[in-house]
């Protein structure tokens, strides 16, 4: 038997999680829904049934009598995104090393293939979706109905950071995702065997590599200053 064809609502919707994950649609932007029902062929309730989903999903934020607009990127949301991160990851590795199933497993590993097949081929786009899709799996994994909120989240903003970080321009910068794509390896090992002590001690190793990299992309060249504080002279 073929797949059905997607619907619009779901090629909407589709589209836009790409096109937020990938930058093209910038934070913060607000969304033309009169322009994005003519695209997708739909009239302004699917379009509204749409705009709710990725508004639960943390992509979108609905503002009352001012539409909707693209998740924000503000200082308040990247310093929350810092000291966030390596809690929720730590914690949805040792929940995905318990929990996971075969199915998931497999699906890991395929998005895994895809991770390293876009480093080979040097694909920034795909190299984004590849990642964000093998933690997501693990978030799948998990299967915590409290935490896969704040981790989907989570990962929007890391994609659009990433966008920076898997431009691997330099020789450095190139070792450090061979070294990223070496930890998702032993992250299904230890998912795979059951270790989740081994799970959560690699998330925080694969966050602490990334660090630097979205540092380098939250602060300015020059400004030293830790993210969350004011400078002295911009207090007084």
């Amino acid at each position: 038997m073929t797949e059905p064809a997607p619907t619009p609502k779901a090629i909407a919707c589709a589209d836009l999680r790409r096109a937020i994950l990938l930058l093209e649609i910038a934070p913060g932007t607000p969304l033309d829904e009169a322009g994005l029902c003519t695209r997708y062929g739909m009239s302004r309730t699917p379009l509204r049934e749409v705009m709710q989903q990725l508004a639960g999903e943390g992509y979108i934020a609905q503002r009352q009598n001012r539409g909707a607009q693209v998740s924000d990127m503000s200082h308040k949301t990247l310093r929350d995104f810092f000291l966030a991160a390596p809690m929720i990851y730590g914690a949805v590795l040792q929940l995905a090393a318990t929990n996971a199933t075969p199915q998931q497993l497999r699906d890991l590993k395929a998005a895994q293939r895809d991770f390293r097949a876009a480093l080979a081929a040097e694909d920034v786009a795909d190299r984004t979706l590849a990642n964000d899709r093998f933690h997501r799996v693990t978030g799948e994994m998990a299967d915590n109905l409290y935490l896969l909120p704040s981790f989907h989240r989570l990962l929007i903003d890391h994609a659009r950071i990433g966008m920076t970080f898997f431009r691997a321009h330099s020789e450095t910068r190139a070792e450090t995702l061979s070294e990223a794509a070496r930890q998702h390896d032993a992250m299904i090992a230890a998912i795979e065997t059951r270790d989740p002590t081994a799970a959560a001690t690699l998330a925080q190793a694969h966050w602490a590599l990334s660090r630097d990299e979205i540092e380098r992309f939250v602060m300015p060249q020059g400004l030293d200053a830790p993210l969350g504080t004011v400078p002295r002279t911009a207090a007084q």
